[in-house]
């Protein structure tokens, strides 16, 4: 057990400053690291919307400029109302004069602005590469993720986004911009569908002229031209082949061409060139002179030619199926949003669309309906069912004053509520968009399959090209026949698709399934790191404990008089913002109606608070404020049974008043939480503010064995630093405001709450429920997903790495073997549809949340 000695802040001055660029609490925990390289007791919190940065630390503004620099962000100087009123001004001119000057000057200072735009066109990860490059090229662009499993791009960019959409158009893609996630979905599932059904008509038009043709090679017939007569036949049948391949591949050859004109490479690309080889070089059997052709070489492809484009169709097909699956979990809470909703005008009550609510609109939820938007109560009481938000089955209360959240589900009584945050600004509304900003970001183990993806294409087309010259130099008298097999079944049995979809499909799935849990996980890093954690450290109040503290002993000094001592302690706890100033409170409840002024009131953090009241000064916080001002501790009351509990004292200058003594009650499960932990494989460390008395006792009760006591934010965020800069991969589990400092800069930060906005921005993944079982099955999926993810990229390299080998003939010399472009065809469709195959298996995982209902109570 370790008591952390405190820290001098004389020194230190306290700056705010404006700083653009910062997009999220990753970004401050990315200028935090740099700054306190060169001062590491420094503090640095921020608040990106606005543009803010709190910087408390001895380094002169020069240096923390600099620090902020190398982070990547861009320093505006010190934050003030001037500036802002000058900002506002500058807004009002330029609206009310409409001076283009103006309004692009304003377009240049501000802030970056994240666009989620739908990509049609992409066929392979080589697209993904052509569409994520035009867009990083992009003037102003920040950074840009292009997904292939959802066919989305995330761009964060300072420009407009009429200039991405037109750099995606330059490169032969197109693109628009997302503005409803519903109705986004509900296109691209229009879309897929229509997809669908044109790959399934073009799989039976392919396969229904190729089967025949294979069936009539394989049975005995003669696939060589001697007579004219089977010239005239076979030319007949080279046309319709010609025709078919038109109808049925008419996009790949489009794609091609678009991706030749751009100076790319795609599978589009590999396709046409194979099948486009094999229907030249069988009219031209049947149109050259049979001089040119060795008898022996004179063979026809026809049934190559579109048994690969109806295979591929088919595959495609198939892999849009399952394709189609992946996107569930996101379906699921769109579906939670309403329609339409109930407005209250006067006495009338009107049906309108949820999307023309505005902000104090009265509306009216009847029995069995679910919440429009988010509200708060104005008349009528009912209880409403938040299991889909929060996790928690027990429907909750309501009444006047109370928060109604969208997608709720009203019980059996009838709410009067007023609209308080309506459209893209409901939690719903940002839960939903937060886990399709997560689907489509891509973990760090994907890094490797794009670099491999951006060179694939081409040097595929160029190992076909090495193929065909090894056998047109070293094949027997044959060889020109065996050259265009050879080359043909190298092009098409390379297939991009298995490597492009291998990270992503799994990744959408992975995030998809952690939401179904209540696991919030803000990108594919965070999916990532949460897989290879080795430490998990745990904040204790709100996070081991219910965060619902109560009074359950005092004791009051002989020279203080009860009624003084409720008196000044309900006036410090009123302007106090901690759950035990809440215990207090609630505890001194008859005194706040003879309520003290205080002259002077001082938060003192991770302390407690110093005020002046008739002129004497009195203490109000832990053992550790007692310390710092050589406070006697000793009173005469025992204090027997109820050393577990926190304590905090009421003092003057010399000697204690008062002494409360708090309990918080542990959550049911914690216990087996903790093993569940120590089975992943965790150790786990408690860090908390709490004397050592009370961290013991709950430590012990919940099987933690390493703990730490009386520890400020400050010591919290050390800690984390000596742990990560010892190897380990530390995950931090707090209430996302308090614990913000020490969440930022874990590797991986875990917010518990009810999913508020600031829990969303402190960390890396927010649990919408007060479950600490929640957290474990994060990390159950988490490592479920890279596994996966492995799977499929192992399954997509050995696929690759094995078949361009064999279908450039390897096996030959050996075993006088040559795979056929239809059987090439069939491997590269069956790559892809395995890949998806396998990423859809997460849909089934099972984790503990689902097999315990959370009865067991803590002993």
């Amino acid at each position: 057990m370790t008591d952390s000695a405190s820290k001098s802040s004389d020194q230190k001055v306290e700056l705010t400053l404006r700083v653009t660029g910062m997009s999220c609490q990753g970004c401050v925990s990315k200028v935090r690291k740099f700054i306190q390289v060169k001062s590491p007791e420094a503090q640095v919190e921020g608040i990106p919307k606005q543009e803010q940065l709190l910087v408390t630390s001895d380094l002169p503004l020069a240096e923390i400029e600099e620090s902020v620099t190398k982070a990547g962000f861009e320093f505006q100087g010190l934050f003030n109302d001037e500036h802002a009123q000058k900002s506002e001004a500058e807004e009002k001119q330029a609206l009310e004069t409409g001076s283009e000057k103006e309004q692009a000057t304003s377009d240049q200072t501000t802030d970056t602005q994240s666009y989620q735009l739908s990509i049609a066109g992409m066929t392979c990860a080589g697209c993904v590469n052509t569409v994520q490059k035009a867009l990083n090229n992009a003037e102003d662009v920040v950074s840009a993720e292009v997904n292939f499993a959802s066919h989305t791009a995330q761009v964060i960019s300072k420009g407009k986004v009429e200039e991405l959409i037109k750099a995606v158009e330059k490169s032969g893609y197109q693109a628009s911009l997302i503005v409803d996630a519903e109705k986004s979905q509900e296109e691209r599932q229009a879309r897929e569908q229509q997809e669908y059904q044109h790959k399934k008509k073009s799989s039976i038009l392919g396969l229904g002229l190729g089967v025949p043709l294979m069936l009539y090679g394989v049975l005995g017939g003669d696939m060589m031209v001697s007579t004219f007569t089977e010239k005239v036949v076979w030319g007949i049948i080279g046309l319709i082949t010609l025709l078919i391949m038109i109808s049925a591949g008419r996009h790949y050859f489009r794609g091609a061409w678009k991706a030749f004109r751009n100076h790319q490479a795609n599978m589009d690309l590999l396709i046409a060139l194979g099948t486009g080889s094999a229907w030249l070089y069988s009219m031209l059997v049947i149109l050259a002179p049979s001089q040119w052709f060795p008898d022996n070489t004179q063979h026809l492809y026809f049934e190559a030619a579109v048994m690969i484009i109806g295979l591929i169709n088919l595959g495609q097909a198939l892999e849009l199926s399952a394709r189609r699956k992946t996107s569930k979990a996101l379906h699921r809470l769109l579906d939670l949003r309403p329609k339409m909703a109930t407005k209250v005008e006067g006495d009338s009550e009107t049906r309108v669309p949820v999307a023309d609510i505005k902000v104090n609109d009265i509306l009216r939820v009847r029995a069995g309906d679910k919440v429009p938007v988010d509200g708060e109560v104005v008349e009528g009481s009912s209880t409403v069912n938040e299991s889909m938000l929060t996790g928690e089955a027990e429907p909750i209360e309501k009444h006047q004053g109370s928060v109604l959240s969208a997608g709720t589900v009203n019980g059996q009584g009838s709410l009067l509520f007023k609209a308080t945050r309506v459209g893209a600004d409901t939690l719903l509304a940002q839960i939903i968009t937060m886990v399709g900003k997560a689907q489509n970001s891509k973990p760090p183990i994907s890094v490797l399959a794009d670099k491999v993806s951006a060179v694939f294409v081409p040097s595929v087309i160029i190992i076909a090209i090495v193929t065909a010259l090894a056998w047109f130099n070293f094949g027997n008298d044959a060889a020109l026949s065996y050259m265009l097999v050879t080359t043909i079944s190298v092009l098409i049995i390379a297939c991009p698709c298995a490597l492009g979809l291998a990270t992503p499909i799994s990744t959408m799935i992975g995030i998809g399934k952690a939401a179904e849990y209540g696991g919030l996980i803000r990108n594919g890093e965070a999916l990532q790191r949460a897989s290879e954690l080795s430490v998990i450290v745990l904040d204790k109040t709100g996070t081991i404990t219910e965060g619902k503290p109560k009074v359950v002993h005092q004791q009051i000094a002989e020279r203080a008089q009860e009624e003084f001592v409720g008196q000044i302690v309900t006036a410090i706890e009123s302007q106090a913002n901690h759950p035990l100033a809440d215990a207090l409170l609630a505890h001194f409840d008859s005194h706040k109606k003879h309520s003290i002024k205080l002259e002077r009131f001082e938060s003192l953090s991770g302390l407690g608070a110093k005020v002046v009241y008739d002129g004497k000064t009195y203490l109000l916080g832990n053992q550790r404020l007692m310390k710092e001002h050589a406070i006697d501790l000793n009173m005469a009351q025992s204090d027997e049974g109820v050393k577990s509990t926190t304590r905090v004292y009421l003092s003057d200058t010399t000697h204690v008043l008062a002494i409360f003594f708090i309990e918080d009650p542990i959550k049911a499960g914690v216990k087996s939480v903790i093993e569940h932990f120590k089975d992943q494989g965790l150790k786990v460390v408690m860090l908390t503010g709490d004397n050592p008395e009370t961290a013991k006792a709950v430590a012990d009760h919940v099987g933690i064995d390493d703990y730490h006591a009386q520890f400020m934010p400050d010591d919290k965020l050390n800690w984390i630093q000596a742990l990560q800069s010892k190897g380990e991969v530390v995950g931090m589990i707090g209430d996302g405001i308090n614990d913000a400092p020490a969440l930022a800069q874990a590797d991986v930060g875990f917010a518990m709450g009810a999913g508020t906005d600031v829990a969303m921005e402190s960390a890396d993944i927010t649990l919408i429920h007060n479950d600490l079982r929640g957290v474990a099955d994060v990390i159950d999926i988490s490592s479920a997903t890279l596994r996966n993810i492995k799977q499929n990229l192992w399954g997509a390299f050995t696929y690759n790495s094995l078949g361009i080998p064999v279908a450039a003939g390897v096996l030959f010399p050996f075993t006088g073997w040559l795979l056929s472009p239809v059987i090439a065809g069939a491997a590269m469709s069956l790559s892809s549809v395995t890949v998806v195959m396998n990423a859809n298996r997460l849909r089934l995982l099972k984790v503990s949340q689902l097999k315990e209902k959370r009865q067991e109570v803590s002993k």
